[in-house]
């Protein structure tokens, strides 16, 4: 996964200082970057309404699976060799592979629904103000300041992926899948923060690809919805257990 970037200072004395001016200080984001940040979130916006359409199409057909998956994975890897001059195209791809992708998330969500519609809510809710909150912590931030944790975050994953590898070849425990629930869910935290802070330092050095900057935001907003939505489910399903031996 590709990802790191950077934004703006706070006009306060004080680094420290959390003030209404500091979140109106937009002063290191040149104009042409704010119309690129506004491209990315609204194409972004569009993956993840094909996505819900996919999910949706899911629950009628029963149409997500393996191969939906491979086909997401496939079309995505596309958008990145298709020439950046052919725009319509690679947001037909963009929008192709969020819906391949949201049926591939449907048995999941179908299995949410069926457990108790509120928890899916309450996943997408956490999800966005997770993805929202950081995305502005990585703006309001100093330029650069989160890049550094790139490497840290790249070999986080890396151990994360041994560790499943792992565990399906040699069996997991309990235990071991909710370290690999909750340290997955910290690293793509840490991958919003640094993919937000690279997109606009891409953007401060020309390079105004906003379908590819907006697939970068969109992988980091499936895998937290993800893990928040396994690690709900986990829960309310354990409160149950516990309520069914006391009764």
């Amino acid at each position: 996964m590709e990802g790191f970037s950077s934004f703006f200072q706070s006009q306060s004395s004080s680094r420290n200082t959390w003030s209404f001016d500091a979140l109106k200080n937009f002063h290191e984001i040149s104009p042409f970057v704010q119309n690129h940040l506004k491209q990315v979130y609204l194409t972004l916006c569009c993956a993840l309404v094909a996505t819900a359409s996919g999910a949706y199409l899911h629950l009628l057909w029963n149409i997500g699976g393996i191969i939906t998956t491979i086909l997401s994975l496939v079309t995505l890897n596309f958008i990145f060799v298709t020439p950046v001059y052919e725009e319509r195209k690679r947001l037909g791809l963009l929008m192709s592979s969020a819906l391949l992708q949201g049926a591939s998330l449907g048995p999941l969500i179908e299995l949410a629904i069926d457990f108790d519609p509120s928890l899916l809510i309450g996943a997408l809710v956490g999800s966005a103000l997770a993805f929202g909150c950081f995305s502005a912590a990585a703006m309001l931030a100093r330029r650069r300041e989160y890049l550094y944790l790139a490497g840290l975050l790249s070999s986080g994953l890396s151990i994360m992926m041994w560790l499943h590898f792992g565990s399906v070849i040699f069996g997991g425990s309990l235990a071991l899948f909710k370290f690999e629930l909750y340290f997955g869910l910290l690293l793509f935290v840490g991958y919003t923060v640094v993919d937000t802070q690279h997109i606009i330092e891409m953007a401060h050095l020309g390079d105004l690809d906003y379908v590819k900057h907006a697939v970068m935001l969109f992988t980091d907003f499936v895998a937290l919805f993800v893990r928040i939505l396994v690690i709900v489910l986990k829960n309310a399903s354990e409160k149950n257990e516990k309520k069914k031996r006391r009764d």
